[in-house]
């Protein structure tokens, strides 16, 4: 039964990236700015994204001496961030306009830390291996 319960919620928020119409019928309208605020931060968050996916084709592209499997990784490392950009942007977008319009504390993340956390590793790594100078 929590199965169930939890395929069932899955659907539903689904449903709402794929219609955010259906967003409106909750709650009441917040002010306009609280939501165009909103608006800009998922923006922002598919801007990220998008050079996320630009850096690993980057490194993909213009590092063809490193060491295919340091490539690979940087690469897929990279891409994947930028597909989770994506995802979360519209999840958390979705989740905080219904939290508006609940008149509800605005969501909790833990994704802009683990993000931060994930891109500062791998530039740690890329800045080990240029000093090393396996890059050339």
């Amino acid at each position: 039964m929590i199965r169930t319960d939890g395929l069932r919620s899955l659907r539903a928020a689904v449903r709402l990236w794929v219609s955010p119409a259906r967003v409106h019928e909750e709650g009441a309208t917040p002010d306009y700015r609280f939501s165009l605020a909103n608006e800009r931060t998922f923006l922002a968050w598919l801007r990220t994204g998008l050079a996320l996916v630009g850096g690993g084709f980057a490194v993909d592209q213009f590092l063809p001496r490193l060491h295919e499997g340091l490539r690979l990784t940087f690469t897929v490392v990279l891409l994947v961030g930028g597909a989770l950009c994506a995802l979360r942007a519209v999840n958390h977008w979705v989740r905080c306009e219904r939290a508006m319009r609940r008149g509800e504390d605005l969501p909790v993340t833990r994704f802009p830390s683990a993000l931060a956390l994930g891109v500062g590793v791998l530039a740690v790594a890329m800045v080990v291996l240029v000093l090393l100078g396996r890059t050339d």
